[in-house]
């Protein structure tokens, strides 16, 4: 049986922690900014779809593979936002009947709302740490990318 200690968490901590303290901390700036812009009814589950890069000519699948969620959830969520009017689905053009996501005009101004607010937190994040620390940072970050790792 593993013993549980009192002890404080281990000092640094591990990538895990490293990796998503300041994932949180943006994600809540993202909908704090954005309700504060007028996307009133925007949560943090509705991030696995408006996130980077975006929903547009996307399949439901596609989409939620890639939020690491089942099919039945995002397409709850793609209701949601359907309903909403961030998104829309339609037949794709290029292989007959299947559905895929575009953003509405509402849902773009989201998305460049966001783009700009993740611009003025690379601007924080550069003051607090300087440019070239930052910019290492991102390029690490950049560096591991498209490596199975992420996968």
């Amino acid at each position: 049986m593993p013993q549980f200690s009192d002890d404080p968490p281990r000092k640094p901590p591990l990538i895990g922690a490293l990796l998503r303290v300041p994932a949180m901390a943006i994600h809540r700036k993202l909908i704090r900014e954005l309700r504060a812009s007028g996307f009133e009814d925007l949560s943090p589950p509705h991030m696995a779809v408006i996130q980077y890069p975006g929903p547009d000519g996307m399949r439901p699948s596609v989409l939620a593979e890639r939020a690491a969620m089942s099919k039945q959830a995002m397409n709850q969520l793609l209701k949601t936002l359907e309903g909403m009017g961030y998104i829309s689905r339609g037949a794709s053009p290029e292989d007959g009947g299947g559905t895929v996501v575009h953003f509405t005009d509402r849902g773009r101004a989201a998305y460049d709302k966001m783009a700009e607010i993740l611009l003025d937190i690379e601007r924080e994040w550069t003051e607090e740490l300087g440019e070239r620390r930052f910019h290492e940072l991102k390029a690490l970050l950049g560096d591991l990318w498209d490596t199975p790792l992420i996968r």
